[in-house]
């Protein structure tokens, strides 16, 4: 199970470039990848393996896997569909655009894995994650084609309704685990009480999460505004794959929970709710492709209705018809795109005489729509048949539910068979034109055979698996033996006369009169409900307005009116608490030495000093005195390590300030400057004493002892380093340490995003690449940017100092990275460090000699920090480990003696690649990019010596 997971994931990140290499051959390559995992799967059906990887057990994170039959079948459609959908895109696709090409063939094949994950998953928080995994891959197909406005709507209302389902899910999900004290859902299964109140509102909350993603009334108006997607991505995701997660997930629950009290209400309701108007619809609109999405949603209604009545014979029909859909549908989908790609439309007003024009194409639709419309001797007519019989004989079922479930059943079955007709006739039938309709398409290309061998091959698959149903039966059965209430009966084409063989032939009799009569079933035939996608627009911009309510109400514009707002709740809000709170005695050292005191005066003086200031510069040096004052009150308390890291970024900070200010006048304008203002001063005074008395009630309130004792120890003998500080960011909190660091890249891009507006400066430029200049073989520079300086801003001490300083600070960083697990030091001080290096080329060269110093683009060393962080992170999975687990390595080597390396060092790494790249980008953001933004620019001719100003 492994094994297909990575199969899947390797292939993934592998496709793009086998797409450019290859072109659409390539989806013939990466189809061999579900194929051979289908082999696997049907090697070990009904085998009941097992596994279990341990990683985050703290959270329940761990990989459990489960392989039954109800997996098992979900795997076969799958895996099998997804093959031939990737062969179906080496003929539907073009080779114009490639690399688009190959990142939509990495997120099919991604969505493969992920649908295989999430059928396997027996820990529901995994199955979680792989759920909203194919949300988010589901966006991603559907705005294949981001450039088209309709694409973009349509995968971000995908995107809202599936992904706001999961979320609901997940708080059932954590309810129910919580509950039951466990998250694997086999386990959950046997101990869960479908009467405990708890379990019910926690089992309809999991329900939203699977209805939303099969698309059942009212949340089903996504999937038709899906089929603006490419035709493979409709007949994999929303025939085959993602809409049956929803199905799956009932299914898996109906054994245990079909006797909760909300369950049938919810479900049946609901299902046949859906059949029946999406089946109306399907008989209203022109576009092929919309009449097989309305039909799906349809056909899916059917499904959940049938997997959630909860009986064995209910049970093994849905399971059937499961498979008579995927079959069927996908079969169809393909067909919609070969005539699409034919004969240039889908609207099956301007199609006619496709029959006898394409006679192989159109033999494949009629065998999947006569299945879709349950035909003997097809698989549908095998599902529907059981599915007829199962509702008949549901015992678990009251009189007058049976009769309005069989009921709607019949007469949604009677809708499908008008759709099926309409479908058969609209693509292929010849036609005269009538009045105001469109023209018809006269254009037609034929279609190769490999274009229509997927299709044709599910439609004989759906032909054979009929007559086939007592050897289908064998493996389908085992998951219906899971409901209680005793045996199921067989699948068979033929039970002989009775009641479901009547009812069939009354939907095929009712089903050919709709199709008579379809021209009379039109647009203003659809039921007065309501339009679900208005709704669903009108609900985006009432929020949309609220948002702006809110935002107008609390932000008006003004900076200090927002901050106000924060500090007024930062001491109103944690203070009202406390007073409200448990009672505790608070005893206070006001220092433990005088010069703690001395210090703390001095950055009380700074900071009143940086309030009066007009001078800006003056105002931040300033600040930066109070946090310096910080640093040192660190050190005095025997955080060194604290201390060196406070002062590397308070320097930063200021420099930062200093690049940002050189646009600035150098005094706040008379009009801009404000009088004192007491209620400023006073709120000043409040947010200083809030903190200060919960900071005190906080350290008053431990209990027990701190667990700062046991530290210092358990980062010695867990993490093999005597820095705990360090230890701690690498090794015992290194999740914490990861999520920061991705913030910081976020910040990172952000900056530079708005600095750069429309693309991004790249590497900076070389001195060698500096327009006009030639060097002169005669001078020589302390540094190598110092000739593109206009004289007047050349500092020969600076560039001396720089000169010599430079490398002094790279040896010091790699001193401090190296370091840093046992004496102050780590990945982020060395990094600052190599970051103030660079800063000091920067001042002392300009962006040329920043580029010198470090010729690479600053978004590279950012992505490889986080790509090393990340893989020391997902690393020692591969080894059996959790992640981000460190290993010690202990070696004896000539002259270097004892060397003891601990693989936290590689997550140490990414974390310096990171601060030196963050620094990087602040320099080409705030100073480089500032720098080319001036009014003027100062060109030097290096044989001359004159200056001259070049006006941009």
């Amino acid at each position: 199970m492994l094994a297909v997971l990575l199969a899947h994931a390797a292939a993934a990140l592998f496709a793009p470039p086998c797409v450019r290499v290859l072109g659409r051959r390539a989806f013939y390559l990466l189809a061999l990848v579900p194929l051979a995992s289908l082999g696997w799967v049907v090697a070990n059906w009904n085998s009941g393996r097992e596994l279990r990887i341990g990683w985050a057990p703290g959270i329940h994170m761990d990989l459990e896997l489960r392989f039954d039959s109800l997996a098992a079948i979900m795997s076969a459609l799958v895996l099998g569909i997804g093959a031939l959908i990737l062969a179906y895109c080496a003929s539907y696709f073009d080779d114009d655009d490639r690399q688009r090409l190959g990142i939509f063939a990495g997120y099919l094949i991604a969505f493969a894995g992920t649908m295989f994950g999430l059928v396997i998953s027996d820990n529901m928080l995994v199955l979680f994650t792989f759920w909203e995994a194919t949300t988010v891959l589901s966006f991603l197909l559907v705005g294949h084609h981001a450039e088209q406005i309709a694409g973009r709507r349509a995968a971000l209302q995908a995107l809202l309704v599936t992904a706001a389902g999961g979320l609901t899910m997940l708080v059932g999900i954590i309810a129910i685990g919580q509950r039951y004290d466990t998250y694997l859902l086999s386990e959950m299964l046997a101990r869960a009480d479908p009467r405990d109140w708890t379990t019910c509102v926690a089992v309809v909350l999991i329900l939203v999460g699977a209805l939303s993603k099969s698309a059942i009334v009212p949340l089903h108006f996504w999937l038709p505004g899906a089929m603006i997607a490419p035709t493979p991505v409709s007949a994999y995701l929303h025939a085959a794959a993602m809409v049956k997660a929803g199905i799956y997930l009932v299914a898996r629950l109906a054994p245990v929970f079909a006797a909760s009290a909300p369950w049938h209400p919810i479900i049946l309701t609901l299902g046949l709710v859906s059949m029946l108007l999406a089946g109306l619809r399907s008989l209203q609109v022109t576009d092929l492709k919309l009449v097989l999405a309305f039909g799906t949603v349809s056909q899916l209604g059917f499904l959940v209705t049938l997997v959630g009545i909860g009986t064995p014979d209910a049970a093994l029909a849905g399971v059937t018809m499961l498979v008579a859909h995927a079959l069927f549908k996908a079969c169809l989908f393909m067909v919609v795109g070969i005539i699409d790609h034919s004969a240039g439309t889908r609207d099956l007003r301007r199609l006619s005489g496709l029959g006898r024009r394409a006679p192989v194409l159109c033999g494949t639709a009629i065998l999947a729509g006569a299945s879709m419309a349950g035909i003997p001797p097809l698989l549908g007519f095998v599902g529907k048949e059981s599915a007829l019989g199962a509702i008949l004989t549901a015992d678990n079922l009251s009189a007058p539910a049976k009769l309005a479930v069989g009921t709607g059943v019949v007469v949604g079955s009677m809708l499908t068979v008008g759709y099926s007709l309409r479908f058969l006739w609209g693509a292929f039938g010849s036609k005269s034109v009538a009045v105001g309709a469109p023209e018809p398409q006269p254009d037609w290309h034929p279609p190769g055979a490999v274009f229509v061998a997927p299709a044709a091959l599910l439609a004989v698959a759906s032909l054979a698996a009929g007559p086939a149903a007592p050897w289908l039966d064998r493996l389908l059965r085992p998951y219906a033996e899971t409901l209680p209430g005793g045996e199921p009966t067989h699948l068979a084409l033929w039970h002989g006369f009775g009641h479901p063989l009547t009812l069939t032939m009354i939907v095929i009799a009712c089903g050919l009169v709709l199709f008579e009569i379809r021209d009379r079933i039109g647009e203003t035939a659809r039921p007065r409900l309501g339009n679900a996608d208005r709704v669903y627009d009108r609900t985006l911009r009432a929020m949309d307005q609220l948002s702006l309510r809110m935002t107008g109400a609390t932000q008006r514009g003004s900076l200090p009116l927002n901050q106000a707002l924060i500090l007024i709740t930062l001491t109103v809000l944690p203070t009202a608490m406390l007073a409200f709170g448990a009672r505790t005695r608070v005893g206070l050292r006001l220092w433990d030495s005088p010069l703690q005191l001395i210090i703390g005066l001095i950055m009380v003086a700074m900071a009143i000093g940086a309030t009066v200031m007009r001078n800006r510069l003056a105002s931040v040096l300033l600040v930066g005195v109070t946090g310096y004052g910080c640093g040192v009150i660190f050190a005095l308390h025997g955080a060194p390590d604290l201390a060196l890291t406070q002062f590397l970024v308070e320097t930063l900070t200021l420099v930062i300030f200093v690049l940002v200010l050189r646009k600035f006048p150098a005094e706040i304008e008379p009009d801009r400057a404000t009088a004192f203002k007491a209620r400023r001063a006073l709120l000043a005074a409040l947010v200083g004493a809030a903190v200060a008395v919960l900071a005190a009630f906080a350290t008053a309130s431990r209990g027990t002892e701190p667990i700062w004792h046991r530290i210092p120890q358990a980062a010695y003998g867990f993490g093999g380093g005597k820095n705990a500080v360090n230890v701690l960011l690498v090794d015992i909190r290194a999740w914490d340490t990861l999520g920061e660091i991705s913030v910081l890249v976020v910040a990172a891009t952000g900056v530079a995003s708005l600095m750069f507006r429309s693309r991004r400066f790249g590497t900076l430029p070389r001195v060698a690449d500096a327009p006009g200049y030639t060097p002169d073989p005669d001078r020589a520079y302390w540094l190598p940017a110092s000739p593109l300086l206009a004289p007047r801003h050349r500092s020969m001490v600076l560039a001396m100092t720089t000169r010599l300083v430079f490398p002094t600070l790279m040896v010091l960083s790699a001193y401090f990275f190296f370091a840093g697990h046992n004496a102050p030091g780590g990945g982020f001080a060395g990094g600052l460090t190599a970051g103030l290096a660079l800063v000091l080329r920067y001042l002392a060269g300009g962006r040329y000699e920043l580029a010198e110093a470090l010729p690479v683009d600053a978004g590279h060393v950012l992505g490889a920090g986080l790509a090393l962080s990340a893989g020391t992170a997902t690393g020692s999975l591969l080894l059996g480990a959790p992640p981000l687990s460190s290993a010690i390595v202990e070696v004896t080597l000539p002259l270097l003696g004892h060397v003891k390396f601990v693989t936290a060092l590689l997550f140490d790494l990414g974390v310096y690649l990171i601060v030196v790249g963050l620094v990087l980008d602040a320099l080409r953001s705030l100073g480089a990019r500032l720098d080319t933004e001036g009014p003027a620019i100062a060109t030097i001719s290096t044989r001359t010596g004159e200056s001259t100003r070049e006006t941009r």
